[in-house]
């Protein structure tokens, strides 16, 4: 069972302060300027063989695309995911370019480390970023229509929080990360 916990020092101060908020202010604007800079980050993730499978539709209130990604926010996600400045609904390209391969094993986690390069670089941006699966994959994957071989995989909400900071996060421990896959941890 996770335990709350300060994390050590040591730790850079982007990944200690980062948590996933529920709450965001609706008249923060994430402008071009740093949805640039989100997506610049994105850019510079690894990826197996530099295949880089991934790709975002990005869409702020007011937009075409907010309209179009908002009613298939489930409930839950909606009650406060609604208020964030930038939705970004993120994609894996499974088809391998000039192979047979039909399906990248690698896809989906590369996907994730350009996610997580995306989170970071919004939090030393000042901005909170809160992953989430909680919508209508089937209806998400209808309305945006994305090319074959690409999946609709996650949601990001991104922009001002109006969450403080937990004052504990729960988090397994070093031990546990090393030892769950073989064993039972206590």
């Amino acid at each position: 069972m996770p335990h709350p916990q300060e994390p050590p020092s040591g730790i850079h101060p982007l990944l200690a302060g980062r948590f996933s908020p529920y709450r965001f202010d609706p008249s923060a604007v994430v402008d071009d300027e740093a949805l640039g800079l989100l997506l610049e980050a994105v850019r510079w993730a690894p990826s197996a063989g530099n295949s880089q499978p991934w790709g975002f539709f990005a869409c702020r209130p007011g937009e075409p695309g907010h309209d179009r990604v908002l009613p298939h926010l489930a409930p839950s996600s909606a009650r406060w995911a609604t208020d964030a400045s930038l939705l970004v609904v993120t994609l894996a390209r499974r088809y391998v370019d000039d192979t047979e391969l039909l399906y990248s094993e690698f896809a989906d986690y590369d996907l994730g480390q350009a996610v997580a390069h995306m989170t970071v670089q919004a939090q030393a941006m000042g901005l909170a970023a809160h992953q989430f699966r909680a919508f209508d994959l089937e209806g998400l994957t209808k309305e945006l229509a994305p090319n074959p071989g690409w999946a609709i995989i996650s949601m990001i909400a991104l922009g001002k929080t109006t969450d403080p900071p937990p004052p504990n996060r729960t988090r397994h421990s070093v031990a546990h990360l090393r030892s769950a896959p073989w064993s039972p941890v206590e």
